[in-house]
């Protein structure tokens, strides 16, 4: 039940020890009396370990959606946590503690996601981590660690926060929560730690009578409801060449890929503005109309919406940065936000930061109208980038989740190398488009994707 393991660095490097797209390769390797990588050995043990979870079978064809694990109630739940390896010992970080909000930077910094030249580094901030991990309803206790007992280091953590979402269409609505930052010290990764982690956030989630999660990955594990691919759209391509991170095609030239990704300086929309505290009820109901053509979504608060657009601030917000359009009669008729979580750049003298924006929610209300709405989204995502320039991004991200395909050819977005599957802990549903043609990979331009919700 990990975050954004193997891409979210959206850097565009090939491993060529990779592990392959499905268990059902892995098998046939193994059938054919094949040696397997490590990194295909464990993917291997970590199959095993879904085995014995309310997971759906690769091979199983749903004929119906719902729990997979109905049965238990909070007193079934042990309420001591499980027995860690010999020299270990559960923690709950304290996030509202500086120094142990340092301690996981630090655990994230060298150990949670890194790309095969260790080239870039997440940079967390103490905000982007009280934004990610504090929303209405967290629990000091979902956010999960394991220190060396003697010397009380930091060496794993996995956090779940509150998430209710809801199956468009099967109207059920679901208690749940994300899980993300599932990262463990690279000395302790032959350990089988994750496993006794993932169970022991569960343990946490289940005594709250909470029983389905959401999580993310870049493995394909028993048993993903949608599969996403990873779009990056250049914004200072000349930075991007500098530290490696894009590379001059042939018959191109630097100054043609400049001026190819070159934006205006200014929106093009009338009425565009940073959103504000009193836009939330407007904003709110927009999305939820727009929301209702996927096929599974978050449901917001009042309150949560307030922390997911504009943190917990009125839009001075280093982390999230969310804009509407107000028209001549003051409705609010569109609306789209995106997060900033910058690269460090490692060994490279020019430059040590890398601007990065993530594509967030969004939303227009001319989406009912098939020949008004690609161009109205392809306009208002133009904005998005033009936006973004003011906070020094470099490279602007997404999935093709949402409608997220409608725009990215005319907008310049290229794809990834990486996948991203998405996954319903303890809920069997019907599968999900992610935007790609299932067997091509290749974006589906013209079909929107079943994936409403995102994830961090």
């Amino acid at each position: 039940m990990s975050g954004k393991e193997d891409e979210k660095k959206q850097v565009e490097k090939k491993d060529a020890d990779a592990t392959p797209n499905s268990i059902e390769q892995l098998l046939q390797l193994l059938a054919l009396g094949k040696e397997l990588t490590p990194s295909q050995q464990k993917e291997m043990k970590d199959y095993k370990f879904w085995k014995t979870q309310p997971v759906p079978r690769l091979d199983e064809q749903v004929v119906s959606e719902g729990p997979i694990d109905s049965t238990k109630t909070p007193e079934d739940i042990p309420d001591k946590p499980l027995p860690l390896i010999k020299d270990f010992e559960w923690c709950t970080i304290d996030i509202e503690d500086d120094g142990q909000l340092d301690e996981l930077y630090k655990l994230l910094y060298d150990h949670y996601v890194e790309d095969s030249d260790a080239t870039f580094r997440f940079k967390y901030s103490h905000e982007f981590f009280k934004w990610a991990l504090k929303p209405p309803g967290w629990r000091k206790e979902w956010h999960t660690g394991v220190r060396v007992k003697e010397t009380g280091k930091l060496v794993a953590f996995i956090a779940a926060t509150p998430c209710t979402i809801k199956l468009n269409k099967s109207n059920k609505v679901i208690d749940s929560v994300e899980i993300n930052f599932l990262c463990i010290h690279k000395k302790l990764r032959n350990k089988r730690l994750a496993p006794v982690m993932i169970k022991e956030i569960t343990r946490r989630v289940n005594k709250q009578n909470i029983w389905q999660a959401l999580y993310t990955g870049g493995t394909v594990l028993p048993t993903p409801l949608a599969q996403c691919r990873y779009q990056h759209r250049p914004i200072n391509w000349s930075k991007l060449h500098d530290v490696g991170f894009s590379h001059l095609p042939t018959n191109q030239t630097k100054a043609g890929m400049i001026a190819h990704y070159a934006l205006p300086n200014q929106p093009k929309i009338t009425g565009l503005r940073p959103m504000e505290l009193k836009d939330v009820k407007p904003v709110l109901e927009l999305l939820y109309k727009y929301q209702a053509r996927f096929d599974i979504v978050q449901q917001f608060t009042e309150e949560e919406f307030k922390h997911w657009m504009l943190g917990d601030t009125d839009n001075t917000s280093n982390v999230i940065k969310s804009y509407v359009v107000e028209d001549s009669n003051g409705n609010i008729t569109d609306f789209f936000s995106y997060y900033l979580l910058p690269f460090t750049v490692l060994d490279n003298t020019h430059h040590d930061e890398l601007g990065i924006a993530y594509l967030f929610y969004y939303a227009t209300d001319s989406f009912d109208t098939p020949e008004k709405y690609k161009p109205r989204l392809n306009t208002l995502m133009t904005d998005a980038l033009i936006t973004a320039k003011e906070f020094n991004v470099d490279v602007f991200n997404c999935l093709t989740a949402q409608d997220n395909t409608y725009f990215l050819k005319d907008n310049k977005f290229g794809s990834g190398d990486g996948y991203l599957n998405y996954y319903l802990f303890n809920y069997r549903t019907f599968p999900m488009h992610g935007g790609i043609d299932p067997e091509t990979k290749v974006v589906s331009e013209d079909q929107t994707s079943g994936i409403g919700v995102v994830l961090l």
